[in-house]
């Protein structure tokens, strides 16, 4: 990623961009720094997306990865639980400047285990190397998880024993868009996610609402009707964001967003290396857009 220039059109850092609070004439000069990454880093097909250079072997990666983002979305952590030794490891080599968002473990939210608390405290050691470091803990809920009394019920209780852990909640059922819920992770200073994907019958639409005044968190899935409904993981995520495209979300959605003190920005969707290409045309578009220097 280029290094600031004199007219502030570029990000001063990798994918780092300072935007005006409110996005908006006459508000405060006050800033809000948004970092831009992409959910995971480790995909052998980035090199062959050119992304990483030919040759790149995994350990080499979360390194390259750094010198043109600021932020990565830890997938790992949702497969299989996290573990100290490891994290150490990573935070030790990756960029000085590298912060980290971890998806809560499965155990958790898809595939509930019926010890989730034991599971919790496991989680809550193994993210520990990561320290201030971590800018968020990703609560991804499934598409069945709708707004019952048992999902309230379990869901206040897991919000109960991250407390003390930046997060942030990202709903895929619908009957979680009401104000009462806006309210709640408010009193409680949990973020809520900020989607983008297909418009689809039932599915968490793509709201700007602030919950967490520390912090905005913005996901991007692609907007591939067909393949989000296809059951396949590479097809529901293979979408290439165009230019208008994101400029245009920007326009729609950052003048509330970046009422936040500070926010993210990440892309998933990671198809030949489509995630890291639109992750970099979104951190020169908050900057030429929306930047302090504009």
């Amino acid at each position: 990623m280029p290094s600031s220039t004199a007219s502030g059109c570029e990000p001063a850092a990798p994918a780092r961009v300072e935007v005006r609070r409110g996005a908006a004439e006459g508000r405060p000069a006050a800033l809000c720094p948004v970092l831009v990454g992409t959910c995971g880093y480790s995909y052998s097909e980035w090199i062959d997306g050119g992304f990483y250079p030919p040759g790149t072997k995994s350990a080499a990666m979360l390194g390259l990865y750094g010198r043109s983002f600021s932020v990565v979305e830890l997938n790992y952590t949702w497969y299989q639980m996290a573990r100290a030794e490891s994290l150490a490891r990573m935070v030790a080599a990756a960029p000085p400047h590298l912060r980290f968002a971890a998806k809560l473990t499965r155990t958790m939210t898809h595939e509930r285990d019926e010890r989730w608390q034991q599971q919790l405290a496991l989680y809550r050691q193994g993210i520990a190397p990561l320290g201030e470091r971590l800018v968020a803990v990703l609560v991804q809920l499934p598409p069945e998880f709708e707004r019952s009394v048992a999902n309230r019920t379990y869901l206040a209780a897991l919000l109960d024993g991250l407390e003390g852990l930046p997060t942030a909640v990202e709903f895929r059922h619908r009957s979680w868009a009401v104000d009462p819920v806006f309210a709640e992770l408010s009193r409680r200073r949990v973020t809520l996610v900020t989607v983008d994907a297909p418009a689809l019958p039932g599915l968490f639409p793509p709201l700007d609402v602030v919950t967490n005044p520390d912090l905005f968190y913005a996901r991007f899935h692609g907007r591939n009707l067909e393949g989000w409904r296809s059951g396949n993981m590479q097809k529901k995520f293979n979408y290439d964001y165009s230019a208008e495209e994101l400029d245009a979300w920007c326009a729609a959605h950052m003048p509330a967003l970046s009422a936040a003190a500070s926010g993210i920005i990440v892309f998933n969707n990671h198809v030949r290396a489509q995630a890291p290409r639109n992750g970099a045309q979104m951190a020169l578009c908050l900057a030429r857009r929306w930047g302090a220097g504009r």
